[in-house]
């Protein structure tokens, strides 16, 4: 029997809800697929540190609250690494406003839900997170 070698890339992504509460803010990339803010969470390193870090960086937008504790986690392939998964850890956050500056990580950005992904090219985990969210919504 041999043992096999699971490998995870942890990220912690922003769930930005919109004032209704009942869609979540994605992020086109230059590549023409649609992300859920944040990234790669380094070893050793504050999950709430480095997502207003990654929001800063991609968006240039200031976060004002990050929640205590995760809303979803999400496991995915890796787009670009076939050798791992990623590890989706997602954190409610509300950001100062919406006027982002475009990067190569965030060309247009849009509230969406379960209906309105459809056609849309989209990471693996946001489908998840589209029908984890919906379940979660029709409950209240």
């Amino acid at each position: 029997m041999s043992k096999q070698t699971c490998l995870y890339r942890v990220s912690v992504k922003a769930l930005v809800l919109n004032e209704a509460g009942d869609k979540f803010l994605i992020t086109k990339e230059d590549t023409g697929i649609w992300e859920i803010p944040g990234g790669g969470l380094e070893w050793g390193r504050d999950p709430h540190q480095e997502l207003s870090r990654e929001i800063k960086e991609e968006m240039d937008l200031e976060t004002t609250w990050i929640a205590d504790t995760p809303s979803y986690f999400l496991f995915a392939p890796s787009l670009f690494h076939k050798d791992f998964q990623i590890a989706n850890i997602l954190y409610e956050t509300k950001l100062k406003d919406l006027n982002f500056t475009p990067s190569p990580e965030c060309r247009e950005i849009a509230f969406v839900n379960k209906d309105s992904i459809e056609g849309l090219d989209v990471c693996p985990q946001i489908k998840d997170l589209a029908q984890q969210f919906y379940e979660r919504t029709i409950k209240k």
